[in-house]
């Protein structure tokens, strides 16, 4: 640790390692925040969408006509009015249309677009737009996708978006010596982000004939890639702001209104906003990918395990996205944090007319969490021992061998975690004398008979950073300078801050390289260089890094200016605490005293170490920059009579490497946990024939703070010497372990199987009848 991190650190700055507080917090709790949704500008007009009603179907004819005729509609905007390209996408395969021409592929596609002066007048007008239809059979079974990708063809280029093998020695061999063999299929249903703040934004049309874009995203730059190109614009003529977001969880990773917004207000030269409603945004966003895997395992007779055959199918849905992104992470996390000598994998990502899926919190790796945590559980209870003595005995560790090949070559203290979580005192025994600690609560549904105690466990391994030779970067832009007869410093990058705390991180690291209290962290645009994606657990990481990269630039060069004003050497002085310090004579000036009148500015770009691509054929290669641990006890109380499930308590024991901001990683850690158990109990998008049937709160339940139990927290740091500040992206993992730790806690009271995620009553009363 340095001398200034130490200070800083000590000195009540709200620097790196204090729970400073969140600029953003009060207005979020008072309702005064300024979400995207919020956004006005006087003389807007309101936009709309209309989309498919099919899954798959030909568009034979339409007749916006009657549209543009209803009074207060400005514009009715088509395929033909896309005045550039006409596809968009994530990465290397944009296939996704901007407005559909020919066919629609799912459910809720955009097929055209109004502007009016009411929100009202523009919905109004979209029942008026006649359309042709003749409806397809649509392709909606992953698994016929792979069995004959030509016949059960969605998009052009073929049915199968990715196919990632992994081989690792010689399973078929394994498989003629193992002496006890389990074996298992699994699903993952399809789970949404569910954030609060609906897809909005605002386009306003600029006088040099550009466009400026108000939108909440997690990727600055990664929209304007997109949106350029079909805007017909040069690059400088769209400008990108990122409003208020009201949560993502990798649904805003994605475009959704941003092309669409930006056509109409280049069309009718005012300002446009587009604002879906709670229905909407269940089809204007990408979802969690569902999964259908077969799992067979060999081990020892003592639980060692010998082999790994698996099989893993994503459902990407129509359009590519970042499917191909989520395969390499189900394949190379595949088998988890454990040691198996032979592994083969087979891991796909088929393109089908169900919703289009793409990136959620875990990214591939919580569908595999799911289905290897619950194999150890089958291995622990074949071979007679506990599960978490199957779990320590094929533990990763520091020089391990990930299923890629890939050496974990930094602390992975997965024995210890085991250790400590064994070590977590249980909660009391289930007293039925308060109903509302019961299995259905007050409504009354038990007195305590029927109601039978679990507990289970489930450990995730994720990997933060983009992967598999992505060349991963963030920018930022550090300004020190005097204001008011004080040094402050101001911070400016591109990355979103999405609720994570990311801003207030910002000005932590800000306060502690350059010892200054007063710390402003700009607006996030793309005035500034790319800062990534708000998504892979990486802006702790990376746009951390920029900031730090940035302000030891600046200490830098303050330095040096001071040694020249002050006539000492520069390696005779240090910054400490906002004083220029001699290490021969101590204090010896102010920042306010060498700055004066003038500002030191510097930008400096970070890079996380390489990686590689998995090799096609054998999966092989470095592939992740870091990878992270969280393991989880899960105790639950079930009405096996009525199938209701009550989470009495998590807790979970997570290596962070540095905790930056305790309050805020608590605050990773609980939410994580929430999302992993809404997947195991309660959050699906029922999908049937391709046809969404709860796209609603009212029917797509998530946890509320009466289904979050209390949580008990064990937070280890374990420096990674390759990251900033030693620091472990701390948001996914906690997603991965929850999961499989409830659904383990649920079958241990029941005796149930319950190999499909989100477990629903019927599948506890009536077992496999009830699937």
């Amino acid at each position: 640790m340095t001398m200034e991190t130490s200070e800083a650190a000590v000195t009540g700055l709200g620097g790196v390692g204090e729970s400073a507080r969140r600029p953003d917090g009060t207005l979020k709790v008072s309702g005064e925040f300024a979400y995207a949704s919020d956004l006005w500008m006087d003389g807007m007009l309101w936009g709309a969408t209309l989309r498919s009603p099919h899954p798959r179907a030909r568009i034979l004819s339409m007749d916006v006509g009657p549209a543009l005729a209803t009074p207060g509609v400005h514009a009715v905007l088509t395929h033909e009015d896309v005045p550039g390209r006409k596809l968009y996408g994530l990465g290397e395969v944009p296939d996704q249309p901007v407005l559909a021409e020919g066919e629609v592929r799912h459910q809720g596609e955009p097929i055209a677009l109004v502007a009016a002066d009411h929100p009202e007048i523009a919905r109004k007008a979209l029942g008026r737009i006649a359309i042709g239809w003749e409806v397809l059979e649509p392709v909606t079974d992953p698994r016929a996708v792979v069995a004959d990708p030509e016949r059960h063809r969605v998009q052009p280029r073929g049915g199968v978006v990715r196919h990632q093998p992994v081989r690792v020695g010689d399973v078929d061999r394994a498989k003629a010596t193992a002496p006890v063999v389990v074996s298992g299929e699994y699903e993952v249903g399809i789970q949404d982000q569910a954030f609060l703040g609906p897809e909005s934004g605002l386009a306003v049309p600029a006088d040099d004939g550009g466009v400026d874009l108000y939108v909440s995203t997690q990727w600055l730059h990664g929209d304007l890639e997109q949106i350029v190109p079909c805007l017909g614009l040069p690059a400088e003529k769209v400008r990108l702001t990122l409003a208020g977001v009201g949560g993502a969880f990798g649904g805003r990773e994605d475009l959704s209104m941003q092309i669409h917004a930006g056509m109409l207000a280049l069309r009718t030269g005012r300002p446009v906003k587009m604002s879906y409603n709670r229905q909407e945004s269940f089809f204007g966003h990408v979802h969690r990918h569902p999964a259908l895997m077969r799992y067979e395992y060999g081990a020892t007779v003592d639980g060692r395990l010998l082999y790994a055959d698996v099989e893993i199918i994503l459902d990407g849905g129509a359009y590519t996205s970042s499917t191909g992104a989520v395969v390499g992470n189900a394949a190379s996390l595949g088998v988890g944090p454990y040691e198996i000598p032979d592994i083969r994998i087979e891991a796909y990502g088929v393109y089908t007319n169900n919703p289009p899926c793409g990136a959620m919190r875990g990214f591939g790796a919580v569908q595999a969490c799911f289905a290897y945590e619950s194999m150890m559980d089958r291995v622990a209870a074949a071979c007679g021992i506990g599960p978490l003595e199957v779990r320590r005995r094929n533990a990763v560790g520091q020089g391990s061998r990930l299923a890629t090949g890939q050496v974990i070559d930094s602390p992975a203290p997965m024995a210890e975690m085991l250790d400590r979580l064994e070590a977590v005192p249980m909660p009391p025994p289930l007293d039925p004398s308060d109903l509302r600690d019961l299995p259905g609560g007050a409504s009354q549904t038990t007195h305590g008979e029927g109601v039978v105690r679990g507990v289970g466990y489930g450990i995730g391994i994720k990997n933060i950073c983009f992967s598999e030779g992505f060349d991963d970067l963030s920018t930022a832009r550090v300004r020190l300078e005097v204001i008011g007869g004080e040094p402050a410093a101001l911070v400016h990058t591109a990355a979103a801050e999405v609720g994570q705390g990311l801003v207030t991180l910002q000005a932590q690291i800000a306060r502690t390289e350059l010892g200054v209290e007063r710390v402003t962290v700009q607006p996030a645009d793309d005035r500034v260089g790319d800062a990534g994606s708000s998504s892979a657990s990486r802006q702790s990481y990376m746009t951390g890094g920029a900031v730090k990269a940035a302000c030891e630039a600046v200490r830098e060069r303050l330095l040096a200016l001071a040694g020249r004003r002050l006539d000492r050497t520069y390696g005779d002085l240090t910054l400490l605490g906002g004083k220029i310090v001699s290490r021969s004579a101590g204090v010896v000036a102010s920042i306010e005293e060498i700055l004066g009148e003038e500002a030191v500015e510097e930008t400096r770009e970070f890079h996380h170490r390489p990686t590689v691509a998995m090799d096609p054929v054998t999966g092989q290669g470095a592939s992740h920059t870091q990878l992270a641990l969280c393991v989880h006890r899960a105790v639950v109380d079930v009405d096996v009579e009525l199938g209701l499930v009550k989470v009495v308590e998590l807790a979970a024991v997570q290596d962070v490497g540095k905790i930056m901001n305790r309050q805020a990683l608590e605050g990773q850690i609980h939410g994580g946990s929430a999302q992993g158990l809404g997947l195991a109990v309660m959050e699906e998008i029922v999908v049937s024939g391709g046809t969404v049937r709860n796209p609603s709160f009212t029917d797509y339940l998530i946890p509320t703070i009466l289904d979050m139990p209390p949580m008990r927290l064990d937070i280890l740091e374990y420096p990674d010497p390759n990251a900033p500040y030693g620091l472990r992206g701390a948001g996914e993992p906690p997603t991965l372990s929850s999961t499989p730790a409830i659904v383990a806690a649920v079958r241990a009271a029941t005796g149930r199987p319950l190999t499909r995620v989100p477990v629903r009553p019927e599948h506890i009363v009536l077992g496999e009848a009830g699937r």
